[in-house]
């Protein structure tokens, strides 16, 4: 106990996912990627020397430990002797499995430290702490696609008990995460318990923040650049008046951020170099000492687009390497730019079509009218997916995303960003090749 206010205080963490490859550097030159496979174990370890130094009374992991099926002892073991040391300090652990490491996904088990309860998967549970007076509610999932709300199942509070429901859920629905779990505010407001710990959506933020108090802390190791920002888990006070107060606290060992470039104002391709490390400085002041991997967004109207659009390779480069001049691969922070992506365009006052005659006058007018065919846009797109779904098993997830424009409109952007290098080249903008 920090204070004689504090009833109680624990540790409340989701979506651990040991293991789980850090995605987007794995060609990155110089990038570790010893240390790149084994964040998601140094955040675990962080994880459990914040609870033993903050001598909290439990931990919570809401689901997902795991990132799905090994087929060795090693992570497991792993994590069992993290548990040892929580025992050593007499702190006990309550978890639930997630759609990652539900039952029936995990073939490879070991019996976990006498201080570690794991809920049920066939209905919800409950374990009472007299001591503390807190009654922990929870259940994991048997499949890995759980799509009833779990939380309709589970009892009502233990009176006079501060309850605590653990939950692996979408909640009311969460963009880029699967509706696994669904629950509603109301049906978590019927049980009456005093706070929700939820797992499953990596993004920070709380469905209710009081009465009672709805939380996802979010994953504790951010693992590719849709997981940007710091990333850990929340240290949760409770008074006497059963009144909650949290604090967050980073336990990421490496940082995903993106680096928006405003080229508006910009006057030369050098300059947006210059613009880059300064903004990249900004940065690494905020990223708490970390390590970081960077995505590159140069964005808006610009008269450097031709310049920027006929050799983006060379620009890309550019920015990469004055990357590495400020925090080389060696250095106590080191920065991988994971991706250069340039979305500028010609300033409305300077229209390409009318500085291009006769035959970049033709292609740009091709160009145009495709974009403006919504049947074209449509077959062409068709004929992509057909090419995506192929590539699949040869090209990573995120990687097929990105290459294949899947909708009418991203077609249509990556119509213009071609039809941009290609005017820029023919126009002649100097050809510069790069390794």
């Amino acid at each position: 106990m920090q204070n004689e206010e504090t009833l109680l205080r624990f540790l409340h963490a989701a979506d651990v996912h040991l293991d789980s490859p850090l995605r987007g550097l794995e060609r990155y030159e110089g990038a570790p990627k010893e240390a790149i496979r084994e964040a998601t174990r140094h955040a675990f370890e962080k994880l459990v020397a914040l609870a033993i130094s903050r001598q909290v009374d439990f931990v919570v992991l809401a689901g997902d430990l795991y990132d799905g099926d090994r087929d060795d002892f090693n992570i497991i073991l792993f994590f069992n002797r993290q548990m040892l040391k929580l025992r050593d300090a007499g702190i006990p652990v309550f978890m639930i499995s997630g759609n990652h490491d539900a039952d029936n996904r995990m073939t490879t088990r070991l019996n976990p430290p006498d201080n570690v309860h794991r809920f049920g998967t066939d209905e919800p549970g409950t374990r009472v702490l007299d001591d503390l007076g807190v009654a922990l509610h929870g259940q994991g999932f048997a499949t890995g696609a759980v799509t009833t709300d779990l939380s309709a199942g589970y009892p009502a509070a233990v009176p006079g008990c501060f309850n605590i429901g653990l939950l692996h859920t979408c909640g009311t629905g969460a963009e880029g995460h699967a509706a696994y779990a669904p629950c509603t505010l109301d049906g978590l407001r019927s049980r009456q318990y005093q706070y929700w710990a939820l797992g499953h959506v990596h993004l920070r933020h709380d469905l209710l923040a009081s009465d009672p108090v709805v939380a996802f802390p979010g994953n504790v190791q951010g693992r590719h650049m849709r997981e940007t920002g710091p990333k850990g888990c929340l240290i949760v006070d409770v008074n006497d008046s059963h009144e909650v107060t949290r604090e967050f606290v980073p336990l990421d060992v490496f940082r995903w951020e993106v680096c928006r470039l405003d080229a508006t104002e910009v006057t030369s391709a050098e300059e947006l170099v210059d613009v880059f490390g300064a903004s990249l400085n900004q940065q690494l002041q905020g990223a708490d000492g970390l390590p970081l991997a960077v995505r590159v967004l140069v964005e808006g109207p610009s008269e450097v687009h031709p310049e920027l659009a006929s050799t983006p390779e060379q620009w890309a480069f550019e920015i990469r390497s004055r990357a590495m001049s400020i925090a080389p691969d060696d250095s106590s922070q080191p920065v991988w730019v994971e991706k250069v992506q340039f979305r500028t365009s010609i300033p409305a006052s300077r229209d390409s079509s009318q500085e291009a005659d006769g035959p970049l006058g033709e292609l740009h007018q091709l160009i145009e009218e495709l974009k403006q065919n919504p049947a074209g846009l449509e077959e062409l797109t068709t004929e992509l997916k057909t090419l995506q779904q192929k590539l699949k098993g040869v090209l990573l997830p995120d990687e097929v995303d990105e290459v294949f424009p899947t909708t009418p409109e991203q077609l249509q952007a990556a119509l213009a960003a071609a039809g941009d290098m290609l005017l820029g080249r023919l126009q002649g903008q100097p050809e510069q090749t790069t390794d």
